[in-house]
């Protein structure tokens, strides 16, 4: 009995889906996030253990798998494939790997039909011309940018609130958004949230950007403040991608977008003329229906060669 293997690897969570022969859903589920930054020791080992959980729920034979991997670069896919190959019991040549932005792009257009911009924890925009080239923008990292997507929220907020702290002694008009802060990192000192920053990932890090959505719907005028420069920096993306690539329907993605609606209706009221969406991706499904496919070409292939 085939089995196919889709996942959909975020800094902040992990998403599989197993289709069969028939392109039938058999399972799908969760595990934590991780990165494919595998030049790093750390991150490798993480994403080795994200990897080891998904085998575990998955608990059958795998024919086939595609993934799409937050931060993968074209020098780490076949370290990646050979470790989800060899954790998942398939072999490498029958694994793929690409970036989460490219899996996204997939599931939504065929090349030269589309832009879309994906806001997680990282921000990336990308098209996919009709001849395969492919064109990104942005995605450098929170280190470098990565500007309107949860991580970028969250460091800002931070700065904000203790910028304010400098100049007054008190979060001063950021009182709501340090409160919702300090409760999501655990205390109130700078040695609380230091710890909290320094001594973590960038998915744990993007995940303080919902305290900034829950103090901007709280009336907290900093907080909203940060929520309007993100949507404008989204919609940065997307300019950028239609000045390289001509006018297309531009789709946005992402958890981010969900933290408050003025996200999406800011990225709509800086792109007037723009056919914009903001669709919902099954990313995990759509990468196991592309290992099914990609396996039964090579199936084709092979048989033809005889």
């Amino acid at each position: 009995m085939a089995n196919f293997l889709g996942i959909d690897m975020g800094g902040t969570a992990t998403r599989w889906a197993l289709v069969g022969a028939d392109g039938a859903l058999k399972a799908r589920g969760t595990a934590p996030g991780a990165t494919g930054n595998l030049f790093s020791p750390v991150r490798k080992a993480e994403f080795s253990a994200v990897i080891e959980e998904i085998a575990r729920q998955v608990a059958s034979p795998v024919n086939a798998a595609y993934a799409g991997i937050t931060g993968l670069g074209t020098k780490q896919s076949p370290e990646a494939n050979s470790i989800i190959g060899g954790t998942v019991g398939c072999p490498p040549s029958h694994v793929q790997s690409t970036d989460d932005i490219e899996l996204a792009f997939r599931a939504l257009f065929a090349p030269g039909q589309g832009h879309l911009v994906l806001a997680g924890t990282g921000s990336v925009g990308m098209h996919i011309t009709q001849d395969g080239e492919i064109i990104r923008v942005g995605g450098r990292g929170i280190l470098v940018d990565d500007a309107g997507a949860g991580a970028w929220i969250a460091l800002r907020a931070i700065d904000a609130v203790c910028r304010r702290i400098d100049e007054t002694g008190t979060p001063a008009d950021a009182s709501r958004l340090a409160e919702a802060l300090y409760a999501a990192v655990g205390g109130r000192e700078w040695d609380d949230i230091r710890a909290f920053v320094y001594g973590s990932e960038r998915g744990r890090i993007g995940g303080l950007a919902r305290a900034v959505g829950s103090a901007a719907q709280a009336g907290d005028p900093v907080a909203r403040g940060l929520l309007d420069r993100a949507a404008d920096e989204l919609a940065r993306l997307a300019r950028a991608l239609i000045a390289r690539a001509g006018p297309a329907p531009i789709a946005f993605v992402g958890g981010a977008l969900a933290l408050d609606p003025a996200i999406p209706a800011g990225i709509a009221a800086a792109l007037p003329g723009a056919e914009v969406s903001f669709p919902s991706v099954d990313a995990a499904l759509a990468a196991a229906h592309i290992a099914r496919d990609h396996f039964a070409a090579s199936e084709r292939d092979t048989n033809a060669a005889r």
